[in-house]
């Protein structure tokens, strides 16, 4: 999906690891920005694998449907091979339903008799394209580190999918270091990249919800990165990010919570709130301001200068390009609201949640957007539109209502701003949701949601995410 974003997202600059169901581990990675995002820090949230192993224990789930457009309906179930204490695996079965019926429709046009149907069945169960498999070994080395190997395959496609994570405990800071070959990469217009081989390494500070906090991030892409199979959007070039070279970034952020109202009325006694995260009704506001520091060497560093200009305006960009190589400091802001009715307690309606957010991305563009608009309100002149389009901010907007018990509704999508058509506000990439808050675990929820832009559908299970 190009967007299920929760608000405890760091305002929606890094934290930004996608869900998508055209992969058997279901994840796919941002295509870096420039300035951000950043493109690897993780959320706190299982592995596909331990997810639908879940649902299988607990939800009396034989198997989990999801729904990718290039490859149909798709059923997938889990198999766990218990190792040793600290060692397990998984095997992941997925069934392509859509290209079985397809297959099944062809041989229903020739009139075969009665036998000849059942043995055509039986050749399409065996058809290896029909499904994928995949594997997945979790290892705690220490407590402190885990190891996880993965593998994907797929009957119809050569070039199987592995990854190697490693994650790491400091005191106070996260360590994530990630190969994959080939990586998988989606950028803002929702198109998927594959690159033969990618390496990342991020190392974030843990702060409580006010503070200060940094990320270092370190990205290096070898070969040419294609779109994804079945997108024939062969005209568009990839992303600049992608193309082989090494990226190394820093980012420092502060970030300030402010309670507006929050309510002191009683809970109902003895009825545990369907969510624990959700039972408190308030209003709060929170705000962010960072630098960036992004340094590039490769090819990657060549079309960046050419896609960050802004034409007609003044540049106030801080970056040095020498040859193949570039180096840039930038700023970013962020300001969001969120506002809660309902403790989340009642049968009915005790649950409406609103949160929205104004991201500027890159102070320098806002800086010479503001400027462009000054000088020309200064000499009486007409705004420049780019100039104005610059000052806009990236605008998203989520709102959850609870429907009966522990169901509610949710969409999420970021708003679009553009000047240049006759209606200046639209909604983009937004995402529908169907949330089940498992009361026994605190704060838990299975989440069915739909992208129409993606055109995926998908079932996630989600710890302590609001």
């Amino acid at each position: 999906m190009k967007k299920l974003r929760w608000a405890m997202d760091s305002g929606g600059f890094w934290e930004l690891d996608l869900s998508t169901p055209i992969t058997l581990n279901g994840q796919a990675r941002p295509v870096p920005g420039d300035p951000l995002p950043l493109g690897l820090s993780r959320g706190s949230r299982l592995s596909r694998f331990q997810q639908i192993d879940f649902f299988q224990r607990f939800m009396a789930m034989p198997f989990v449907p999801s729904f990718a457009a290039n490859r149909g309906l798709l059923l997938q179930r889990v198999l766990s091979l218990p190792i040793a204490e600290n060692w397990s695996a998984m095997l992941l079965g997925q069934l392509n339903v859509q290209r079985f019926v397809s297959s099944l429709r062809k041989n229903k046009t020739k009139h075969l008799p009665d036998s000849s149907w059942l043995q055509s069945i039986r050749r399409n169960f065996i058809q290896k394209s029909l499904y994928g498999l995949g594997f997945c070994s979790e290892l705690f080395l220490t407590p402190d580190d885990t190891l996880i190997i993965s593998l994907d395959a797929y009957g119809d496609k050569k070039v199987p999918q592995k990854r190697a994570v490693l994650h790491h405990k400091f005191p106070h800071h996260n360590l994530t270091m990630e190969a994959a070959w080939p990586g998988l990469f989606v950028d803002g217009n929702g198109s998927y990249w594959d690159v033969p081989f990618s390496l990342a390494l991020d190392l974030a500070s843990t702060t409580l919800d006010s503070g200060a906090s940094y990320h270092l991030f370190f990205n290096n892409c070898a070969g040419s990165p294609k779109q994804y199979e079945g997108q024939h959007s062969d005209e568009l070039p990839p992303p600049a990010a992608l193309l082989p070279g090494f990226t190394a970034k820093g980012v420092v952020s502060l970030k300030k919570n402010i309670d507006l109202w929050r309510s002191e009325a009683s809970m109902l006694k003895m009825v545990q709130p369907y969510d624990i995260f959700l039972s408190n009704p308030h209003i709060s506001a929170s705000w962010i301001l960072g630098s960036v520091f992004s340094a590039y060497l490769g090819e990657n560093s060549m079309k960046r200068q050419q896609s960050c200009s802004l034409r007609g305006l003044k540049d106030f960009d801080l970056r040095a390009q020498v040859a193949n190589s570039a180096v840039s400091v930038d700023s970013f802001a962020s300001a969001s609201l969120t506002a809660q009715h309902g403790n989340f307690q009642r049968l009915f309606l005790d649950l409406t949640r609103v949160h929205t957010s104004f991201n500027f991305p890159s102070g320098s563009k806002l800086l010479s957007g503001i400027t462009s608009v000054a000088c020309s309100l200064y000499n009486s002149q007409v705004p420049n539109v780019a100039a104005l389009q610059a000052i806009c901010p990236r605008a998203s907007l989520s709102f959850q209502q609870q429907i009966i018990g522990p169901f509610s509704f949710r969409v999420d999508s970021e708003i679009a701003i553009d000047l240049k058509k006759d209606w200046y506000l639209s909604v983009k990439n937004p995402v529908f949701a169907i949330e089940h808050a498992l009361q026994v675990l605190w704060s838990a929820k299975a989440v069915a949601w739909y992208s129409p832009m993606q055109r995926e559908f998908m079932i996630e299970l989600r710890f302590f995410e609001i």
